[in-house]
């Protein structure tokens, strides 16, 4: 079955992308122009806005597992709206045999941390130290340090 699914997140900085995947166990893979999913789209499951059922699979780039080749892979695939940037697609049937795990429910611990990967980013080019750490509930906090 397919269940392909748009995390919707905006990427714009894959230096970024790369940094919250590695802190998830996950590796950005540049140029990858497939991903692994299902393999083919059984109309069980809507196609995601835009994308049609011959696109899925296809990407620029792509973020897999470490240590887990049965897990599906995210596509990361140009905007389908014409602007600059990616934007993310995976498979989750099945919770993507081991992805979901890493990525969390609807990508939520990938935008996470791709969001305080770029925030941070900005901070430090504004010339703020920052530190960062994580709460009970596996929040990223970043604040400013003197």
């Amino acid at each position: 079955m397919s269940h392909v699914v748009d995390m919707q997140i905006e990427i714009r900085d894959l230096d970024a992308l790369g940094k919250a995947c590695k802190r998830l166990g996950l590796e950005l893979v540049a140029n990858q122009k497939t991903y692994k999913w299902f393999g083919r789209s059984v109309g069980d499951y809507p196609v995601p806005a835009g994308f049609t059922a011959a696109e899925l699979g296809k990407c620029e780039h792509a973020i897999r597992v470490k240590g887990n080749p049965n897990a599906y892979e995210v596509g990361v695939v140009k905007r389908k709206d014409g602007e600059p940037g990616f934007q993310l697609i995976w498979d989750f049937w099945q919770k993507g045999f081991g992805l979901q795990d890493k990525i969390g429910e609807n990508g939520g611990l990938l935008k996470q941390n791709y969001a305080a990967q770029v925030a941070k980013k900005q901070m430090l080019r504004e010339g703020y130290r920052v530190k960062e750490t994580t709460n009970r509930h596996g929040d990223i906090l970043l604040a400013f340090v003197d």
